[in-house]
């Protein structure tokens, strides 16, 4: 799911949409306007999912799309092999992940991690 914002309304941290990839913000800056134009935002960010950097710039009364991000939390019912099950802990739904580098050997059954998804996609971030 996602909704739309103005350009101007963003803030460093928070999460927009480029190229179809969910992305935080890690900075923003503005022109002024000029004579005939209006002013610009270059907005530097980097994937959540893909970890690639990204800059745009659109003009601040521009519309973009920004991502629901949903974090939540999961206890770890299995380890099979490169894959973790889970388990939500508000929902009870059971799905499977690849664990990632580098909480690799920290996950252990019973444990519970949180993640976050986003645009149908979920990434561990605590474990």
């Amino acid at each position: 799911m996602k909704t739309v914002q103005e350009v101007r309304t963003l803030k460093v941290n928070r999460y927009i949409i480029v190229d179809d990839e969910p992305c935080q913000i890690v900075g923003m800056s503005t022109s002024k306007p000029g004579k005939h134009g209006e002013a610009k935002a270059r907005i530097e960010v980097v994937g959540i999912f893909d970890k690639q950097k990204r800059s745009i710039v659109h003009p601040v009364k521009h519309k973009v799309h920004v991502p629901m991000i949903d974090k939540r939390s999961a206890q770890v019912l299995a380890i099979m092999g490169d894959n973790v099950q889970l388990m939500d802990l508000e929902s009870y739904e059971t799905f499977d992940m690849a664990i990632p580098e580098e909480y690799a050997g920290k996950l252990e059954p019973g444990g519970e991690i949180q993640y976050l998804e986003a645009l149908g996609r979920r990434k561990i971030t605590r474990a």
